[in-house]
């Protein structure tokens, strides 16, 4: 068992910056990947950003304005995104992959102004 704890959304004008943090509290060695992912009303959740030994992966919609990075030591995953647009309005959540299971973080609102 995981738990991922989120923080670090908001409302911010177009063009604005945020950075999510999302902090497991399970040692390092045991998750395979973090991630986040995001929800917006009536839409299917999509992948925002992924990292792993294996390297980082980003959504379309994400490369080139946002940056995932992760502590190995504090087991914290973080989100930089930098020239938020209106349709980046969404819930935000983390996302752990531990040997094939998928555990989620309860979710950051994101809202971006025009």
């Amino acid at each position: 068992q995981v738990q991922l704890v989120e923080s670090g959304g908001g409302s911010v004008q177009a063009g604005g910056s945020l950075r999510l943090s999302c902090a497991a509290s399970r040692n390092r060695l045991s998750i395979d990947a973090m991630g986040w992912y995001r929800q917006a009303p009536g839409k299917q959740r999509e992948l925002v950003a992924t990292i792993s030994i294996a390297g980082t992966n980003y959504a379309d919609s994400a490369k080139g304005r946002f940056t995932i990075s992760r502590n190995y030591v504090s087991n914290t995953v973080y989100l930089q995104m930098n020239g938020l647009k209106p349709e980046d309005t969404a819930v935000y959540y983390c996302n752990a992959l531990i040997t094939g299971l998928n555990f989620w973080g309860q979710g950051t609102q994101v809202t971006v102004s025009s």
